[in-house]
């Protein structure tokens, strides 16, 4: 059974259990059951709430089951989404209130590897709820779903707050074959916010081996001095603080397209989260893969990772081997092309986009930089020169969520007492404007917040919820469900919270506003248009692939 139909025998589940309102947070993992209650409230079986905060979705669930008198559900992709859900879910508790959590999960193959927002979250509420279900991907949820619904109820003790934990895999969109009228509640239901693969095999090495080095999130310089002293191409994530010297190659992400198919080998250094082509690369069984841990790691757990750990620099020295000649000055022409071909498609564009400022961020930073989960993270990655790096770049990269995230860098700058610098997304800030509030007399960090507001959640329209067969399907609900468009004031919100607020609409006026000293909080507010962003970032990956064409 694929995600897809999972979901609707869920969706059906629910509406014969009797379940009326479910309340949505946005999320990827999450999308099939999302696109399935989509179906099922324009079918009029039910009726669907959307919240930007996981927190707020799940006081908003318990309101409404208060309220009414029946079992709500609030629904979460997997990572921090669902743990932002336990006060409520404390509350319901203590109070006597059917509270269903829904939350998403990934599959079992991915549990304990270290893949992106993946935690071992069934049974995460522990005595707070009256039964944890996780019901495993591929299989039959109704069951399941009536079993932990009629807990809720209190068929044998007290009625109170239910986990159904559901591992979906890819693929998460509807395709063709999986567009239908919603599931019929079945005989069975009435009775009781990710990891692609490729088969290229690289090529014949006569002269040594196409290797590269990997570096992942908390790498460290090490990354760095490994890759320049055996002259091998460093394809470096922003967070990893690895993102410097002759070897770093800044559009790597993009290359990976033209030189992935030719790499033998892979060594990483720290946690590599960002992005779909490295993912594809570290799945792949033909590329020799080795993961440098000079000590235990919190990330993954023993024996679930498919590289071979070595503990030691000399025993990677001896994997690594002799590289092929030629290889790094390769990756270097080439990645000298892509960024001049970035760079020029930038430079004519009319508006300030998400690259623009990250771009900016990262050239402007000298002191701290923090970077916000979702879209800025990886605009960095796209764009961020390897010829200038922060002082220390941070990331919440653990489980990458977006909560908290304004607190978390109000943390680093009380810490270091180092002027520091956070770019954001508008739904990120919104997640923790809460962060900006301080007590009388508490000492004021000094803080920068760069909000990108394109009105939304700007990352799920590259993804496949963009693609316009899926628009032309699911049309609003797409927008609604992963858009979550708004219209919050974010010079108000920073004015309520006395934090000085500055609107610039162009990139001499962002750089101005980079170029001055940080004293204190404020806020830098870039209105974009997430509208053309996927085209933007096609446009990107034609230039790329046009500029480095014209090198070989």
């Amino acid at each position: 059974m694929d995600s897809i139909e999972s979901a609707r025998r869920i969706t059906a589940a629910l509406a014969a259990n009797g379940i009326t309102d479910v309340v949505v947070a946005p999320g990827s993992r999450s999308a099939p059951l999302a696109y399935a209650l989509a179906e099922t409230e324009a079918a009029g079986m039910l009726k669907l709430h959307v919240r930007i905060d996981e927190r707020v979705a799940g006081f908003t669930a318990l309101g409404l089951a208060s309220g009414s008198g029946r079992p709500a559900a609030v629904l979460t992709t997997s990572g921090t989404a669902v743990g932002e859900l336990m006060p409520a879910v404390m509350e319901a508790n203590h109070a006597g209130i059917p509270l269903v959590v829904l939350s998403a999960d990934r599959p079992d193959e991915l549990r304990g590897t270290g893949a992106n927002q993946t935690t071992r979250q069934a049974g995460l509420f522990g005595v707070h709820v009256r039964a944890a279900v996780d019901v495993p991907a591929g299989s039959d949820p109704a069951p399941h779903l009536a079993r932990a619904l009629a807990e809720a109820r209190g068929v044998t003790q007290p009625p109170g707050p239910v986990q159904v934990n559901l591992a979906f895999r890819d693929p998460l969109v509807p395709g063709d074959s999986a567009l239908s009228k919603p599931a019929a509640p079945s005989s069975a239901a009435r009775t009781e916010r990710d990891e692609p693969t490729t088969t290229a095999s690289p090529a014949s090495v006569p002269d040594g081996e196409r290797t590269v080095v990997l570096a992942g999130h908390g790498a460290g310089e090490i990354a760095a001095v490994f890759a320049q002293h055996l002259g091998l191409p460093l394809l470096a994530e922003p967070s990893s603080n690895a993102r410097f010297g002759s070897s770093a190659i800044a559009p790597y992400r993009l290359l990976l397209e033209e030189f992935g198919p030719r790499i033998g080998k892979v060594v990483v250094f720290g946690r590599p989260t960002l992005s779909r082509p490295v993912a594809a690369l570290l799945a792949r069984t033909d590329v020799e893969r080795a993961l440098y841990v000079p000590e235990p790691a919190s990330w993954f757990e023993t024996g679930r990772r498919p590289e071979r750990i070595i503990p030691a620099l000399d025993e990677l020295l001896t994997f690594v081997g002799r590289g092929a000649d030629g290889w790094l000055e390769e990756w270097q022409v080439a990645g000298a092309r892509a960024e001049a071909a970035i760079r020029l498609l930038l430079a004519a564009e009319p508006a300030l986009n998400g690259l623009h400022v990250a771009d900016a961020v990262w050239e402007g930073t000298s002191g701290n930089l923090v970077l916000g989960s979702s879209n800025p993270i990886r605009d960095v990655d796209l764009v961020a020169s390897a010829g200038w790096h922060p002082l220390e770049v941070y990331a919440n990269r653990g489980l990458a969520g977006i909560d908290g995230t304004i607190s978390t860098a109000s943390g680093i700058a009380l810490a270091a007492g180092i002027p520091t610098r956070l770019l954001v997304g508008d739904l990120t800030f919104l997640h923790d404007a809460g962060g900006l509030l301080l007590g009388t007399g508490e000492e004021e960090p000094d803080l920068q917040v760069v909000v990108l507001n394109d009105a939304g959640g700007g990352i799920f329209g590259l993804l496949e919820h963009g693609e316009p067969a899926t628009i032309e399907r699911y049309g609003p609900a797409v927008e609604r469900l992963f858009g979550t468009p708004h219209e919050a004031d974010i010079a108000g919100i920073a004015g309520s919270y006395g934090v000085a607020h500055r609107l610039v609409s162009s990139a001499e006026e962002l750089d101005e506003a980079l170029a001055e000293p940080i004293g204190g909080r404020s806020i830098v507010e870039v209105r974009t248009n997430r509208a053309g962003l996927r085209d933007l970032h096609a446009r990107v990956k034609d230039a790329v692939r046009e500029a480095t064409r014209t090198a070989r």
